[in-house]
C-alpha cells in the first residue's frame, strides 16, 4: 500500500537520536520482532487516521485500540505518537484531543494554506501537502525540476499508475488536475531528444502561496531551518519584501482614492453642510 510504503520511509529517515526520551527507551525495552511489529501498526493507524479523515468520521482511542493497535495496547502511547508525528509532517495534519474525557481526536490543517477555491474533494488537506513537497523540489531545483525528480519524491508515497484511495491515480493528478488549475506548469524540455518534460510553478501556485512558506515546511519535514537552503532562502526573503511592498502600494493607493473620493464630494455643489 503507497501509504504504508511513506510511513516506512519516513521512520526509516529518523535516527535514534532523534527520538524522545520515552520513545526510544520503550522501543529498546522491545525485541526486534516487536519494533517491527509496532512499525506496521503505526503505518496502519496512519492508513485509519487518513480514512477518517476523507470520510469525516470521528476519530477514538477506543477505536483506534479495537480497530488498529489490537493486541499491542501496552505500546499505544509509542505507535499513536509515532503516527501522530508522522501525520504532521507526511501529510500536514495535526491530531488535536478535543475531548480529553471521552478520548476523541480531530486532524487539524497544520500547513497554514487554505488553496483558496480548492477546498472541496478536488484539493483536500493530505493532496495540499503532496503538492507543496511538488512546489517545494520544484524550488530547490532552481525553480524548475525535471519529471524524473518528482517522480522520485512521488514514489514514496505514490506509484505511477497506480490508484491511491487518496490522490487518485498520481499521473493524472499531477499532469492534468494540477495543471489545469494551474498551481503546476508541466511542459516539454526545449530541444530535448528524446522528450523530456519537466514541472514549474504554474500562476495560482506563485498568487496563493509562498515561497517562504513552502521552504519552511520543507526545512521542517527535513529536521532542519530555512536558512539550510541558502539560495532559496535568500529567493524567497526577496520575494516576501516585493510581497510587503506591493501591499503597502495598493494600501497606499487605496487611501489615496479614499482622499481624492470625499474631497470631490466635499466640493460638489451638490453636496450640503448638515445645519
Amino acid at each position: 500500500m503507497a501509504v504504508t510504503s511513506s510511513v516506512k520511509s519516513y521512520q526509516g529517515s529518523r535516527s535514534q537520536e532523534e527520538e524522545g526520551p520515552s520513545n526510544l527507551q520503550a522501543l529498546l525495552d522491545t525485541g526486534p520482532l516487536l519494533i517491527d511489529a509496532i512499525e506496521d501498526k503505526v503505518a496502519g493507524l496512519v492508513k485509519f487516521l487518513l480514512l477518517k479523515y476523507t470520510t469525516k468520521g470521528p476519530i477514538t482511542k477506543a477505536e483506534m485500540l479495537s480497530s488498529v493497535i489490537k493486541e499491542y495496547q501496552d505500546h499505544f502511547p509509542v505507535i499513536f505518537n509515532q503516527a501522530s508525528e508522522c501525520m504532521q509532517l507526511v501529510f500536514g495534519t495535526d491530531m488535536k484531543e478535543v475531548n480529553p474525557i471521552c478520548h476523541f481526536y480531530a486532524l487539524v490543517n497544520t500547513l497554514g494554506l487554505t488553496c483558496n477555491g480548492m477546498l472541496n474533494d478536488e484539493l483536500n488537506v493530505p493532496k495540499t501537502s503532496l503538492l507543496i513537497n511538488i512546489l517545494g523540489v520544484i524550488f530547490i531545483n532552481g525553480n524548475c525540476a525535471p519529471e524524473e525528480d518528482i517522480w522520485e519524491l512521488l514514489n514514496v508515497m505514490v506509484y505511477d499508475g497506480m490508484e491511491h484511495f487518496i490522490y487518485g491515480e498520481p499521473r493524472k493528478l499531477i499532469t492534468k488536475d494540477w495543471v489545469q488549475a494551474q498551481y503546476l506548469e508541466y511542459r516539454q524540455v526545449p530541444n530535448s531528444d528524446p522528450a523530456g518534460y519537466e514541472f514549474l510553478w504554474g500562476p495560482r501556485a506563485h498568487a496563493e502561496m509562498s515561497k517562504m512558506k513552502v521552504l519552511e515546511l520543507l526545512a521542517k519535514v527535513n529536521d532542519t531551518i530555512p536558512i539550510a537552503f541558502p539560495i532559496c532562502y535568500e529567493e524567497a526573503l526577496r520575494e516576501e519584501e516585493e510581497r510587503s511592498q506591493a501591499r503597502v502600494v495598493v494600501s497606499n493607493s487605496g487611501a489615496a482614492r479614499t482622499r481624492v473620493w470625499v474631497y470631490s464630494r466635499a466640493t460638489s455643489s451638490s453636496f450640503s453642510c448638515p445645519k
